[in-house]
């Protein structure tokens, strides 16, 4: 399926996302390649038979992504942030994992995409021919990323956890700029988020902002908040996928089973062909408590990840000075906290601007190296 065709499936009938990311690793202790593959497959297969009309992975280039500097996420205390995502990256080469799923995928028809988790992980999907996007709300201001897959033409799925609305305009600005379509999903960065913390009335006021299709990315454990927001008009629901909560890993712990997804799979389709089934979910009380008041704001338990996960404009290559700065030769990387370079949102600001000195690869960007 090509990326028209993708997008034409978005707006035909709500879409629904299998969320694997990084959920075939199941054990703290290191497993060959091939067992991954297996395990992937194994995950796709289960979307596939409980009605997912698309899977989704994580992809990981670590020289692009993150610094070696030892920080360890709230949300997963099982590994620091740059020996996990390294993990990944050898975990999945693109030979041996990557094409064979993909592969795997197209054969049993079920969609496959996957979240680049920086340019160079982006390139590699690009190459696998993979035909949507995803961008996790970690990502959203990582103009040097957004820059590269909106030249590609194809259909983008970004989520808005973890970020102001001063940032969700700009990024989405950035993207329409560049002729890309967008989908944007309603979103709260917490790991399990209770049910009554959702907002969810928050998807009818982004939609109405931005004139875009919108959907949610829903990080609760049950599925009731997924059949109201359905109820309220999103054309997307990304949930994680696992078969058991209990796995070593970051994502299990707040992921469905495919029981779960097969029962949410049937009352969101039972809710598009009778449109009377939405009150019922709209008016149930969990619902109702989880409403909010219908606008974007930053809550305090979503605050806390981002020095970990936004990025800092650093130099990808050793430049000498008096070159003029191309987007080739930008990283943007993890964790701004500690990286030192000017915000990855600053890269348009910086292309085009002539090096005042010697940067090493992995320097940081900063205003006083810019003429």
């Amino acid at each position: 399926m090509n990326s028209d065709q993708i997008w034409d499936k978005i707006n035909e009938r709500v879409f629904v996302i299998a969320e694997i990311g990084k959920n075939f690793i199941q054990t703290e202790e290191e497993k060959p390649v091939s067992e991954y593959l297996e395990n992937a497959k194994a995950l796709v297969r289960a979307a596939k038979e409980s009605g997912a009309d698309a899977v989704k992975f994580q992809t990981h280039n670590v020289e692009d992504e993150q610094l070696n500097v030892h920080v360890v996420s709230p949300h997963f205390r099982g590994a620091d942030r740059y020996s996990w995502a390294s993990r990944n990256d050898r975990s999945t080469p693109l030979d041996k994992f990557w094409k064979p799923l993909k592969e795997y995928c197209d054969e049993i028809g079920i969609i496959f995409h996957s979240t680049p988790m920086s340019r160079g992980a982006a390139m590699k999907l690009n190459e696998l021919g993979a035909e949507l996007w995803k961008v996790g709300s970690g990502d959203i201001l990582d103009f040097v990323t957004l820059d590269y897959i909106a030249k590609t033409g194809k259909p983008v799925i970004i989520s808005s956890g973890m970020s102001t609305l001063e940032e969700l305009d700009k990024s989405i600005n950035f993207l329409k700029n560049r002729g890309a379509n967008v989908v944007l999903l309603h979103c709260v960065s917490k790991y399990p988020c209770p049910p009554e913390e959702l907002n969810l009335a928050t998807i009818n006021f982004l939609s109405e902002r931005y004139g875009i299709p919108t959907g949610f990315s829903d990080h609760s454990i049950d599925f009731d908040s997924a059949l109201a927001a359905v109820a309220l008009g999103a054309k997307v629901i990304e949930k994680h996928f696992s078969f058991s909560r209990t796995l070593w890993g970051a994502d299990h712990k707040v992921s469905m089973t495919p029981e779960e997804m097969k029962a949410m799979v049937a009352g969101i389709r039972e809710i598009e062909g009778d449109p009377s089934k939405k009150d019922e979910y709209l008016k149930k009380e969990i619902v109702q408590k989880g409403m909010g008041k219908g606008e974007k704001f930053l809550q305090d338990d979503e605050a806390v990840f981002r020095p970990y996960f936004r990025k800092s404009l650093m130099a990808g290559q050793d430049i000498p000075a008096g070159t003029v700065v191309v987007a080739q030769m930008l990283y943007a990387m993890r964790p701004q906290m500690y990286a030192g370079g000017l915000p990855s949102e600053n890269y348009e600001n910086v292309l085009g601007k002539k090096l005042k000195k010697d940067l090493k690869k992995f320097d940081p960007i900063t205003e006083d190296v810019l003429g």
